[in-house]
């Protein structure tokens, strides 16, 4: 979504950016090789940096790692000219985001805000990084390891879909997913302007019609707003995603079942129970008392263990 993304910075003419959610930071690397080139500088939000955004840090001076939550550093940091979105994907933390935001510059003055899982699974579905820093009365019940998620299903699907053990068991509903946070933030407001680009799991673009930029901006993004064929294409990839995954559980469960077997008959080939049970069938067989049976010999065991 870079391609889309890069031009609306260009548009706003954005001086510092923020990224909420940097973790690894291949976004990230993709925003400050933009602002080497364009002067800008890069805010990086996340309490839990991964190694190779902390060496990003380093190595590149238009980037600052804040290692703190989206709504403890908000608060703090200068006011951007846009921020990223892609932290803790839930509506609390989400409608919160909007809210500091907001409480730092609002109307025309309003960042340029790009979200990312404004589509499925995370558009109406909660999803919790630490389930116990969000208030209970905001908790959504948590899948678990009860299932995975399958695009147009709702509940769980036990041994099916996309594992998300840490989202909502339940898809939809008041204040449910990040796509339900900014379209009741964009309520309160109609000057605001919500975008959803249905592409990679779907990107938000949010802004004040009273922007300096609003125009510019507007004509970026709306050929892609709610595009029919960007849309068709998400949902048949997301299900192929789905799908994909079930049968590679299948595939595992399935070698799972063969090493077990094939572990039972290296033990029973070892035994030497089974030697004389090999022993007595031949003789069985010799004597005419086994009539019509073949004698199952060590031998074609490992012949069908090798092959």
């Amino acid at each position: 979504m870079a391609s889309l993304m890069l031009p609306c910075l260009d548009a706003v003419d954005a001086r510092y950016v923020v990224e909420v959610g940097a973790f690894a930071g291949d976004l990230t690397s993709v925003l400050v090789e933009w602002a080497e080139r364009s002067g800008a500088r890069v805010g990086a939000i996340d309490p839990s940096p991964q190694e190779g955004l902390i060496a990003l840090a380093r190595e590149k001076p238009a980037l600052e790692l804040v290692r703190e939550t989206s709504l403890e550093a908000i608060p703090k940091i200068d006011i951007p000219d846009a921020v990223v979105l892609d932290g803790d994907h839930n509506y609390y933390t989400v409608l919160n985001e909007l809210r500091l935001i907001e409480e730092r510059a609002s109307g025309a003055e309003l960042p340029l805000i790009l979200f990312h899982d404004v589509c499925w699974p995370h558009a109406r579905r909660d999803d919790y990084f630490d389930i116990e820093a969000i208030p209970e009365e905001y908790r959504q019940e948590v899948a678990g390891g009860n299932g995975g998620v399958v695009p147009g299903q709702p509940g769980l699907s036990p041994g099916a879909g996309l594992p998300y053990p840490r989202s909502a068991a339940h898809e939809g509903g008041a204040r449910n997913g990040v796509l339900t946070a900014a379209e009741d933030f964009a309520a309160d407001d109609e000057r605001l302007r919500l975008a959803v680009v249905p592409a990679f799991f779907g990107l938000g673009v949010l802004w004040h019609h009273d922007a300096p930029w609003a125009n510019a901006v507007e004509e970026l993004v709306s050929p892609w707003d709610g595009n029919p064929i960007l849309l068709a294409l998400e949902e048949n990839r997301v299900e192929q995603l789905a799908r994909s995954h079930s049968r590679l559980i299948e595939i595992w469960s399935m070698r799972e079942r063969l090493a077990r077997q094939e572990a039972l008959l290296e033990r029973l080939l070892a035994s030497s129970s089974f030697a004389v049970a090999e022993r007595l069938s031949r003789f069985r067989v010799r004597a005419g008392v086994a009539t019509g049976q073949a004698v199952i010999s060590k031998d074609e065991i490992r012949k069908a263990l090798d092959s």
